[in-house]
């Protein structure tokens, strides 16, 4: 054994990963927990803090997952603080199951929270357990199963932070939820952060809630630096509501339409906004102006503002100056109507100097570009590194012409 596995081995106590390796279908969760995860504790025998996070070349890394794996997998009698990605709730429970006895601080992102995960918990309390975060991007219809047996088992918790997106509930999460299901269960608890959206069907007998009644539910529980969001959208019959902390720390918003709280959104680099009502151009004004910080933008709306639009000309957009993105580097508009993608196509609308993706249907932006020929969409064009189209297939070269940057 050489002197530098010597230190390595002996001397580190305290890791911060960075993992580049693409979180792919090719690789398989367990066997990478196995031959990457449970090494790192094997090899480091006195390490007590470890963080895995993810390069910022990849959009995500393989995420650990012990379900079906001995308890002695990843397992340490010393490590007090964890950071990193799985791949479903139940390996949360694993992780909890008394394997990790000292462990203090636990940071995860969760792949899926989904209602085929085991329905018998380890209901033991973790006292050791003062701080804990869970963010889980992908929405879920297994809050009352899964979530909340989860943090009920954190009675000595002191600091949670939670983000989670909620459907097939038939009521909103609200503070009353949150009290009686899990707040009650923290009596130490002094920080709690939070971002929690549900969505929910209703009828014609519903009683309509609105941003103040959520908020003074909130209020009632000693919550006072909240906002909240509640959009019905009729013709579905759906409602959907965003409550959160503030300052706002997390970096995505997701199904955001065009009410939003007035507010500076800092940290955000990640949206989605979607509405069954169009879209107008001072909604676009106020998005670049709430989050400063968007480098990844998916837009969702199929109608345009413009009623009998025919002809995609600059002359038939509103006459406002034009809009600024300065981090914007990725664009999604494959769900809209051509009048958005003209708009960020536009010099004279949209100026985005750092966009190099745009994920679009190749008819959508034949019709815009009309047959990449139109010189009014063409400057916003020269950067453009990567289109992502519904198929691959042969494109025309005045494609690759009207695009100089494109990498082939």
């Amino acid at each position: 054994q050489s002197i530098f596995q010597h230190i390595f081995k002996h001397q580190i106590t305290e890791l911060i990963l960075e993992n580049s390796d693409q979180d792919s279908w090719i690789i398989l969760s367990q066997q990478y927990t196995e031959n990457v995860y449970a090494r790192i504790l094997t090899f480091f025998e006195n390490l007590t803090h470890l963080s895995i996070v993810k390069s910022s070349s990849i959009s995500g890394y393989p995420p650990l997952s012990i379900r079906g794996l001995p308890s002695t997998i990843f397992f340490s009698s010393i490590l007090t603080k964890l950071d990193i990605n799985v791949e479903s709730i139940n390996d949360c429970f694993h992780l909890l199951d008394g394997r990790l006895k000292q462990l203090t601080t636990f940071i995860v992102q969760i792949e899926s929270i989904d209602n085929n995960s085991r329905t018998v918990h380890n209901t033991n309390e973790l006292p050791n357990l003062k701080c804990f975060s869970l963010k889980s991007y992908y929405e879920t219809n297994a809050y009352g199963r899964q979530v909340i047996p989860l943090l009920r088992c954190m009675t000595h918790l002191e600091k949670l932070t939670l983000y989670i997106r909620i459907y097939n509930r038939s009521t909103f999460v609200d503070g009353t939820n949150l009290h009686k299901d899990i707040l009650i269960h923290m009596p130490r608890l002094h920080t709690f952060t939070f971002y929690i959206s549900t969505d929910i069907q209703f009828d014609d007998s519903v009683h309509y809630l609105s941003d103040n009644d959520i908020q003074q539910t909130f209020t009632n529980i000693g919550y006072h630096q909240i906002a909240c969001s509640v959009n019905y959208f009729y013709r579905k019959y759906r409602a959907v509501c965003h409550v959160f902390s503030l300052p706002f720390t997390f970096n995505r918003l997701e199904k955001i339409p065009n009410k939003f709280p007035n507010i500076i959104f800092n940290t955000v680099t990640y949206l989605l906004v979607g509405d069954l009502i169009p879209f107008k151009y001072d909604f676009f004004i106020q998005i670049a102006k709430a989050f400063p910080s968007l480098k990844d933008f998916c837009i969702i709306n199929v109608t345009s503002p413009l009623w009998n639009f025919d002809s995609y000309t600059a002359d038939r957009i509103d006459s406002h100056s034009y809009i600024e993105y300065p981090n914007l580097t990725s664009l999604n508009v494959k769900y809209v109507d051509n009048y958005y993608i003209e708009q960020f196509l536009l010099d004279t609308k949209t100026y985005a100097p750092h966009l190099t993706e745009i994920k679009v249907y190749f008819n959508k932006l034949k019709t815009v570009t009309e047959n990449f020929t139109r010189d009014a969409t063409r400057y916003n064009c020269r950067n453009i590194k990567q289109l992502i189209f519904e198929k691959t297939m042969n494109y025309p070269k005045e494609l690759y012409l009207y695009f100089p940057s494109l990498v082939v």
